[in-house]
């Protein structure tokens, strides 16, 4: 996204909005993908062939293995995403949110179903409120990427380290801290795309590539935002 911030084109409103408009729907329909296979895959045959031995052994190798095919996905996306043909992004976008769906199934197993769903409420409440705010405000926000992003590498860090220490105390303040972290990326992705839609917009293709970039952008914000918040409103069984 940082390559898209050095002319200084204005273009008309309507584009704008139409861009955005087309971002959250391209963002909703990768969430309502993710959240559909979440949701069937423990309760479907599929799912006991994918993650349990002919003897009857629960065996994560097949998490292991959607969660690096994710990873490749959305790297390859984001790496080519202009090159591409908007199918085909289109199609590896489908592709990473089902994968998303796939690893993000073991939550219907972990948590009580009525919990998930208050939580994904929550969540959806929140991003609307911080991503407006980042779409409204007239402040430039950039300064607060950087911040923000070494608040990310240090929960990484935090909860490789933790996962050997078993600290309750570093699992919720990197579980705050990361409520925190991806509420303001949610202002700060929106407020940045709104940036580059005004200097590079267009109603074309060009135009709806950038909007799948945006959507891609606020769906990781999103789905983070709701693993944190899970954290803390999820009943676990």
């Amino acid at each position: 996204m940082e390559n898209y911030s050095t002319t200084t084109r204005v273009i008309d409103q309507s584009v704008v909005s139409a861009l955005f408009k087309s971002t959250y729907l391209q963002m909703a329909a990768a969430l309502t993908v993710t959240a559909l296979t979440a949701f069937f895959l423990p309760y479907s045959g599929l799912f006991e062939m994918l993650f349990f031995t002919a003897d009857g052994t629960f065996t994560m190798a097949p998490m292991w293995i959607a969660i690096i095919a994710e990873f490749a996905v959305v790297m390859w996306l984001s790496a080519r995403l202009f090159s591409m043909s908007m199918a085909k992004a289109t199609l590896l976008f489908i592709l990473y949110s089902v994968l998303n769906g796939v690893t993000l199934s073991m939550i219907f197993l972990m948590f009580d179903i009525g919990s998930i769903a208050v939580t994904f409420a929550v969540t959806a409440g929140m991003f609307f409120v911080t991503s407006l705010i980042g779409y409204v405000t007239r402040m430039n926000l950039s300064k607060f990427g950087g911040v923000l992003m070494m608040l990310l590498v240090g929960i990484i860090i935090a909860t490789v380290v933790n996962i050997f220490l078993g600290s309750e105390m570093v699992y919720w303040v990197t579980t705050y801290i990361g409520v925190i972290v991806f509420a303001g990326l949610a202002a700060f992705d929106t407020n940045k795309l709104k940036q580059i839609y005004i200097e590079h917009g267009e109603a074309g293709e060009m135009g709806q590539k950038l909007a799948l970039m945006g959507a891609l952008t606020l769906y990781l914000d999103f789905v983070n935002l709701f693993l944190f918040l899970l954290r803390i409103f999820g009943d676990r069984k």
